[in-house]
């Protein structure tokens, strides 16, 4: 068992591929939390995550709108950044419950301002800067975590 990844991704370029490659072998829900220093490349990730899901159109950072939602290939995915959340609680609001309950992808920048209302997820990516690049942990956090990691890992060992 796996217990996580680390890749390094030189350019932007590396991180939409990587992204993409990780939307191929996502499973049809589950909880990534996007973990990282302000302009680490989260919304990048997400943005090449679902472009490899075929999202097609644009892809706007959440920031100020809290959440967007999208539908590729007749699958849901919701993009969080609670960066500007005020309070865990405002979640609730959102409809997070139904979104966890549901058949949705669920990807959260700031993951840490949603504790206590946030569950832990399955996968957790903690972007760092590098020198040149990016340095990529994938952490799975639950089963769908563990095989969706061996997913990527099987595929990755090519390109990065």
């Amino acid at each position: 068992m796996t217990t996580q990844a680390n890749y390094h991704l030189p350019n932007l370029e590396a991180q939409m591929t990587f992204g993409a490659l990780l939307g191929r072998t996502a499973p049809p829900s589950a909880l990534v939390r996007l973990e990282g220093d302000l302009g680490a490349g989260k919304t990048t990730l997400a943005r090449g995550l679902l472009r490899g899901l075929g999202y097609e159109g644009t892809v706007r950072s959440p920031t100020y709108t809290l959440m967007e939602p999208y539908e590729a290939a007749g699958r849901h995915c919701v993009h969080f950044d609670l960066y500007r959340l005020a309070d865990a609680e405002e979640l609730e609001f959102l409809g997070i419950r139904d979104l966890l309950a549901g058949d949705t992808l669920i990807l959260v920048e700031w993951p840490e301002r949603g504790e206590g209302v946030l569950p832990t997820g399955d996968l957790r990516i903690d972007l760092n800067y590098q020198r040149q690049g990016r340095e990529i942990t994938l952490i799975p956090q639950s089963e769908i975590g563990e095989g969706w990691l061996a997913r990527v890992t099987s595929e990755a060992s090519g390109f990065f």
